[in-house]
């Protein structure tokens, strides 16, 4: 690596949860391709250009599926060897990585989730009727960020929406850098792998119309069906992904356009701006994509950054490349009808986040409830008093505290 200078701990704590690590800036600007440690005290590589994040999310030289090798950094000391050693990891990574994408990804397409749309609204009108039954001020968090997106994930897997607080325990447990020893991390994995079983098996004897019961009678282009320890892991990744990311964008997009209420004003008077006001946050939000992809490095790469090295862990800081000033006009600034926008919260490439039509989906449609039923809605603490979850991969708002 060029650039040397000294390790930074990583991930680098933001002064306000609205608001970017003073760093960044300085490191895009000095030190592009900077030493950092992880909470392991593994040493990895920090991109924070847009350039160079983008190169390598998209760089074939650079995989996920390195990363389980035994001198890839690890994030948590609570992990045996890489993040992506796990059961759940490997059992994906057996299946091909573009031969599961073809086979689960044509149940994401933008298409079939515009179908789903108007029972996500329905549901969130619901869930709002109980949050007004609930009265001001409430917790957008409780009554709407976490359910909405663990209601549509069990229903599109077939999972019983009964046991997202087993859900919710494992999530915690996969994505704590800090908390949780290997013999904890192992633990839930197996009790985590072992529900997911179960939860098959009851659909071999009895399918159902969902995803899972979809994917045991469905094969790829050579006639083979996914195996039984992908169906699984698939059910894993996908309860994970489904439920945590989507329900920490929900209360950060709220929060973003609450913070400064000219911006829930002019949504309000042009309800068209959803979509484009959905993309420019995610791409203005400073910690929604959390810790950042990793990526193993299979052989030198130059990027404009700077020279990495054979073997070493690069973790592609995706929230600090879309506040490139070199790549973005008016970088920190929220422009709701910025277009186009080609951030990169989702990722890029071939592994860009499979599940990105979901969210996308069920966060235009959350906030049209929200500014429908909703429009005097307004924070009911200053943004600075918002808080995010710590020591987490992801760092979705502990709380949303609102009024109307």
């Amino acid at each position: 690596m060029t650039d040397v200078r000294d390790v930074i701990d990583y991930p680098i704590a933001a002064p306000e949860a609205l608001h970017p690590p003073a760093e960044w800036q300085e490191l895009r600007s000095t030190c592009p391709v900077a030493r950092v440690a992880f909470p392991s005290g593994d040493e990895a590589a920090l991109l924070t250009r847009y350039e160079d994040v983008r190169a390598a999310l998209s760089d074939p030289r650079l995989s996920r599926e390195g990363l389980a090798s035994p001198d890839a950094a690890r994030v948590s000391a609570g992990e045996a060897e890489g993040i992506f050693s796990s059961p759940m990891a490997r059992a994906l990574n057996d299946e091909g990585h573009e031969r599961w994408r073809r086979m689960v990804g044509k149940w994401f397409t933008a298409r079939r989730m515009a179908a789903l749309k108007p029972g996500m609204e329905a549901m969130a009108d619901r869930m709002v009727d109980d949050m007004l039954d609930h009265g001001s001020p409430a917790d957008l968090v409780e009554h709407l960020a976490f359910p909405l997106p663990v209601y549509v994930i069990c229903a599109m897997l077939g999972v019983p929406e009964s046991d997202r607080d087993l859900f919710k325990a494992w999530s915690d447990t996969f994505l704590n850098m800090t908390k949780y020893t290997r013999p904890e991390t192992e633990a839930a994995h197996g009790a985590f792998a072992e529900y997911m079983r179960g939860l098959i098996a009851r659909k071999r004897e009895a399918p159902g119309d969902d995803l899972l019961s979809r994917l045991m009678d469905g094969a790829d282009a050579d006639g083979r069906p996914m195996s039984h320890d992908g169906l699984v892991a698939t059910g894993q990744a996908l309860l994970l992904a489904g439920h945590e990311t989507t329900a920490g964008f929900i209360s950060m997009v709220t929060a973003h356009l609450l913070s400064d209420r000219t911006r829930w004003e002019r949504l309000l008077a042009d309800p068209s701006l959803i979509r484009s006001a959905v993309e420019e946050v995610l791409r203005y939000d400073a910690n929604g994509s959390g810790f950042g992809m990793l990526r193993y490095v299979h052989e030198d790469i130059e990027l404009a950054g700077g020279t990495v090295r054979r073997g070493t862990t690069v973790v592609c800081s995706m929230a600090s490349a879309n506040r490139d000033e070199s790549a973005w006009e008016n970088a920190d600034s929220m422009d709701l009808g910025r277009s186009p926008n080609p951030h990169l919260t989702f990722g890029a490439g071939p592994h860009s986040c499979l599940g990105q039509p979901l969210a996308r989906t069920e966060l235009q449609a959350v906030l049209g409830v929200l500014l429908r039923r909703l429009p005097t809605l307004e924070l009911a603490v200053e943004p600075g008093e918002l808080q995010r979850h710590e020591g987490m991969l992801t760092t979705p708002l502990r709380e949303l505290p609102v009024r109307w």
